[in-house]
């Protein structure tokens, strides 16, 4: 019974006021930090200062940061399986199966473009180019389990007690934490902090998990996936087509409604269209019904505006929709498992935050995820009052051409400000890189847009052309400082570059 509730196998067995201290070190050690004291005297006492549930970005941020200001603090981080059996490290999704290896095997595609590219500057080689896809998934993996290795180092040197089991709360502050031998352990703490993140979901047909895969299980892929339908128009599935296109495969991305749920819908259509020039097919207005074998995978299809029904053969099927990690405690449930929080980070729970994928109508992304775990901890352990800014959020969708953007789409600022409030500034380019070998001509797009009511602010930037995450970083800094569209005017721009673009903007939409 004791061994159970405890995990400790030696005696003694301390418990004061039914709080578990341990043994003999574990009393001592109270009695020297003060807490055995508090435990005598009655009053409420927790094992932990903090519980962070969820050992991604966000949570790593935020628990290395509560240790520093002095806390004592556990974080729990569990990979439940994927049907397929894929399971990874310390870091969550970005490090293992998202940002990280995403952006690897982007540049991997890049680099193939680059080859072709480089015959039209004089470089000869007489040889077929090839691409090997072990070697490629190997190095990846090698260097994502090189910094799983690095964030337990990073724990253990911030002394955050960090343990590999899944979570469930079973009190307002006990949490049960089982791992992954069914060994139960039993913790308490002052506060809890959700940053479970997002996992993705099957389809709920008929051979979804039979047969096909997710992002979870693509890029430790152990052979090259050939003729893949990727389901969903999301940036995950926008991201994992372009680059298997780009390694030269027979790529299908099926389509419900529209590209980018959330982004601006015209630079979403912008790199649609690219990626159709260049050999992605879009299966549009159409939701799979049934994925079946033997052979190779037949994917049965209905239409979302007739009766039509298709069918497919592919040798991977690769699905996008994601839901949040699993959670407990937060009532009523939460819609679509996003957990709403107020403009602190809080629950309805008051002493259960929430950072990252869960929260509802929050970007989901790694850098917001850590912002937001920094100053939360500061609030809660420094009286700091810096808050995250969800608004003004530079991203980039690392599609074949890059789309990088930050603040309001021209959909949301023309539902903010009204149509004769704003003005678009916009530009198609060709970048220097691109004119010798002739391709992609003036098929990058620069665009800003302006809010008339507050001297031209700065309110939305879209750019769609290679290196986007380098160009919008820069301008993300000049948008927090509230760049306006005369200072970018009169802004001298690099040259031969494509940023300058945006010092240069004089064509409006409005002009026709």
């Amino acid at each position: 019974m004791l061994l159970e509730m405890t995990g400790q196998k030696s005696v003694p067995n301390v418990f004061i006021n039914k709080m578990h201290v341990g043994g003999c070190d574990k009393t001592l050690q109270a009695h020297e930090d003060g807490s055995l004291k508090q435990l005598l005297s009655g009053d409420e006492a927790y094992e932990y200062d903090l519980i962070v549930i969820g050992g991604g970005s966000g949570g790593l941020a935020c628990s290395k940061e509560a240790a520093m200001l002095g806390k004592k603090v556990m974080v729990l981080d569990y990979v439940v399986p994927t049907p397929k059996g894929t399971t990874w490290g310390l870091g969550g999704t970005c490090v293992n199966v998202g940002c990280i290896p995403k952006k690897l095997m982007h540049q991997t595609a890049v680099l193939g473009t680059t080859l072709q590219d480089s015959r039209k500057f004089g470089w000869e080689f007489s040889e077929t180019v090839t691409h090997n896809w072990d070697t490629m998934k190997t190095a990846v993996n090698n260097y994502i389990g090189s910094l799983n290795w690095g964030y337990r180092v990073a724990l253990r040197d911030k002394n955050v007690n960090y343990v590999n089991a899944y979570a469930e709360f079973i009190e307002p502050h006990k949490i049960k934490a089982t791992n992954k031998r069914g060994k139960e352990t039993f913790h308490t703490a002052a506060k809890f902090i959700l940053a479970t993140g997002e996992r993705p979901r099957y389809l709920g047909i008929p051979g979804d998990k039979e047969y096909c895969i997710t992002s979870d299980d693509l890029f430790s892929l152990p052979h090259c996936p050939g003729k893949t339908l990727v389901i969903g128009a999301s940036y995950v599935a926008l991201e994992c087509g372009g680059f298997l296109a780009g390694l030269g495969l027979d790529v299908t991305v099926m389509v419900r409604s529209i590209l980018l749920r959330g982004f601006d819908q015209d630079m979403a259509n912008r790199a649609g269209e690219h990626m159709e020039e260049h050999g992605v097919k879009f299966l549009r207005k159409y939701v799979p019904v049934k994925v079946r074998t033997p052979g190779r995978l037949k994917v049965t299809s209905k239409s979302t505006e007739t009766d039509e029904v298709i069918e497919g053969e592919y040798n991977t099927v690769c699905t996008d929709p994601s839901v949040p990690g699993d959670l407990i405690l937060v009532s009523p449930p939460p819609r679509n498992g996003k957990i709403p929080v107020n403009d602190e980070e809080q629950t309805n729970v008051p002493h259960v935050y929430a950072i990252g994928d869960i929260l509802e109508g929050k970007w989901e992304l790694t850098p917001v995820a850590i912002q937001a775990g920094k100053l939360l901890a500061r609030r809660l352990y420094k009286g700091a009052t810096l808050k995250c800014d969800y608004v003004n959020v530079p991203t980039t969708v690392f599609t074949p051409l890059e789309y990088g953007s930050c603040g309001l789409s021209e959909e949301r600022a023309t539902e903010l400000y009204g149509e004769d409030h704003i003005e678009v500034y916009h530009s198609l380019f060709w970048p220097l890189e691109f004119t010798v070998p002739g391709r992609d001509n003036n098929r990058c797009y620069a665009k800003l847009i302006c809010n008339k009511l507050d001297n031209d602010r700065v309110i939305g930037f879209h750019y769609l052309g290679p290196n986007a995450g380098e160009v919008t970083q820069g301008f993300g800094v000049a948008m927090k400082c509230g760049a306006t569209k005369e200072q970018l005017d009169g802004t001298i721009g690099i040259h031969p570059t494509c940023a300058e673009v945006f010092t240069t903007l004089d064509v409006t939409k409005r002009s026709g």
